[in-house]
């Protein structure tokens, strides 16, 4: 297939282009390069645009004969989304809408979206099950669960078939060491307490440690980026043999707390992670770990890299090596 990767540039993106061109895919990747690198666009042809621009999400379409759209170009702090609720509806809600109408003008076919775990809230249980109640705690997760329901309403009005993967956290680069987490600034955890072993960033921030969890720290379930990108190519792979429209779990089902995530840090560089205490932030659940059964068995899915010690260690090779 001839594949448009929006947010093609960045972390999970980058490495779902090159997934997606070991399976012999053609990847044209459209970023703004806000929060992406051109650095990181490696396996295919770039064209630079903002999801906001509806007439240049035509034209690209139009221009490359795109068959399929795998969609990561969507801001995904929680923080942030607390403090700037709107840049989150504008972007996320606003931009996916432009995504589809120009798949509705341009007679693409078939969407695959980076979903997020953030549409369940506060779970009831865990595991969590693609069934379980959709009660999102902050505006980004208001946001993802919006476009979930507008690729319903754009399946029954225009045929758009899509998958969403609602994955929990990712983690770890690329083993070859083409790609892995560049942000900036970084918020996520792994690289965090690498940076901070590193002497690269401040001591680590530990947000609340009076959760209702074994140590008080959060527990998560990460994901090796690479799993995700294989994910995402079997999604997509999925609906060109015609299957239906579909939402996916993708995790491990093991789940890590902060302090795990500290141990394991230590243990594969030998170094202590310098950390503090900070309050809790806002919105951020106990405990979310993936029930991903259902992605096992309808696209033959399941985490493969995906062991602490794995993620841990590539992050960190990608760290030293840029």
């Amino acid at each position: 297939m001839r594949v448009l990767v929006t947010g093609g540039a960045g972390y999970i993106g980058s490495h779902a282009c090159k997934e997606l061109a070991r399976q012999g895919h053609d990847v044209i990747v459209f970023d703004n390069l806000s929060t992406g690198h051109h650095e990181l666009v490696k396996w295919g042809a770039f064209a630079h645009g903002d999801i906001l621009d509806l007439a240049a999400l035509r034209r690209v379409m139009r221009r490359e004969r795109v068959e399929g759209v795998i969609h990561f170009a969507a801001k995904s702090q929680v923080g942030e989304s607390v403090r700037d609720p709107g840049l989150y509806v504008r972007n996320n809600v606003g931009g996916t809408l432009n995504i589809l109408e120009a798949m509705r003008d341009e007679g693409v076919p078939r969407l695959v979206v980076s979903g997020t775990c953030a549409v369940y809230g506060q779970p009831e249980r865990v595991p969590i099950t693609e069934d379980a109640p959709l009660a999102p705690v902050s505006p980004y997760g208001a946001t993802k669960l919006f476009m979930e329901r507008m690729l319903a309403d754009f399946a029954a009005a225009h045929g758009i078939a899509s998958v969403v993967l609602r994955y929990f956290n990712a983690a770890g680069a690329d083993p070859e060491g083409e790609s892995g987490e560049w942000h900036d600034p970084e918020t996520h955890l792994i690289p965090r307490a690498l940076m901070a072993v590193a002497g690269t960033a401040p001591a680590l921030e530990l947000f609340g440690s009076d959760y209702p969890t074994p140590d008080g720290t959060c527990i998560r379930d990460y994901i090796h980026v690479r799993d995700l990108a294989r994910a995402h190519v079997a999604a997509l792979e999925h609906l060109e043999r015609g299957g239906a429209s579909t939402t996916l779990n993708l995790g491990t089902g093991t789940g890590f707390s902060v302090l795990d995530i500290i141990r394991g840090v230590e243990e594969v560089t030998g170094r202590p992670v310098p950390r503090r205490i900070a309050p809790r932030r806002a919105g951020d659940p106990p405990v979310l770990v993936a029930d991903a059964a259902r992605a096992k068995t309808l696209l033959g899915w399941e985490a493969r890299c995906s062991t602490l010690p794995e993620m841990i260690a590539s992050a960190w090779s990608w760290l030293n090596r840029n």
